[in-house]
């Protein structure tokens, strides 16, 4: 069997600035994998700390973590002006891939932390989307990506081959649009921050993310809201506001169109993942 079909992606998630308590909580708890399950941290912003096993890191932008199995972990998030923002990837490697345990085993020896520079959000989101993908073949695609990183950082950095000109206008454009989840822009607005025509940029846009661009900022909402829905105790009416959704009703259409679930619905089926988290 091939070392790509031995590795899978288990869980990918983006988190858009930790800011209330419970929220804080929940991914800063102390907590641990399984005996094959590794997982990175990517940091793009915030003020913190993470402890990895015995030893505790200042969280700067940039900065990547390597957690190997059985070790515990935990986000240590400070009370600042600046919230945590990070990527965090999980994923297992089988007892019979022995080059990639070879590899990990080997840089985490050597170190688990690395950096690499905020300029990869387009890499792991791209990663992310493929990942969590129903169709095999792009999970498929996104283990094979993250394979090729892993081997690039063992060499001391990745590689430009991931900075592509498309991948520096994608990475440009999902960091505008991600510092904008709290306010409203418009697909005009992107493309003039990028310099391209809208036209072209919603071709690039879909040709490496599958979705259009508006799709995909609707979803970073929906997202945020989540977020709010499970950690906070706003209304669902404060809520749709504090996104800048037209009312309460088109907020509460577009979050069941995303998620299968009311917003009412989705608060009191989450709520206890506070108190008993099976995911990242």
């Amino acid at each position: 069997m091939h070392i790509i079909d031995l590795m899978k992606i288990r869980d990918a998630v983006f988190v858009y600035q930790m800011r209330n308590e419970d929220e804080i909580r929940w991914h800063g708890r102390h907590h641990q994998h399984t005996e094959t399950e590794y997982e990175l941290h990517y940091f793009l912003q915030g003020n913190g700390e993470f402890l990895n096993g015995p030893a505790l890191y200042t969280i700067n932008p940039g900065t990547l973590f390597l957690t190997s199995p059985s070790v515990h972990h935990e986000i240590r998030a400070k009370k600042t002006n600046s919230p945590i923002t990070y990527y965090a990837v999980l994923f297992s490697v089988e007892p019979e891939e022995l080059e990639v345990l070879e590899l990990l085993q080997r840089d985490i020896r050597r170190a688990s932390r690395y950096t690499i520079g905020s300029n990869y959000r387009f890499f792991f989101e791209e990663m992310r989307e493929k990942g969590m993908s129903k169709n095999e073949n792009l999970r498929r695609s996104a283990a094979h990506q993250l394979i090729s990183f892993l081997y690039l950082l063992s060499e001391g950095a990745p590689s430009s081959s991931f900075r592509g000109e498309d991948s520096i206008h994608l990475e440009r454009a999902l960091r505008y649009m991600q510092n904008n989840v709290m306010s409203t822009i418009t697909l005009q607005d992107i493309a003039k921050y990028l310099n391209l025509t809208e036209s072209y940029f919603i071709r690039l846009f879909k040709r490496r993310m599958n979705t259009t661009p508006m799709k995909y900022y609707t979803r970073l909402k929906v997202e945020a809201a989540g977020a709010m829905l499970a950690c906070t105790n706003l209304s669902v009416k404060e809520i749709a506001a504090q996104l800048f959704f037209y009312s309460e009703f088109h907020f509460s259409r577009v979050f069941k169109q995303y998620t299968g679930f009311a917003p009412s619905f989705y608060r009191i089926q989450y709520l206890q993942t506070l108190e008993a988290p099976t995911k990242i």
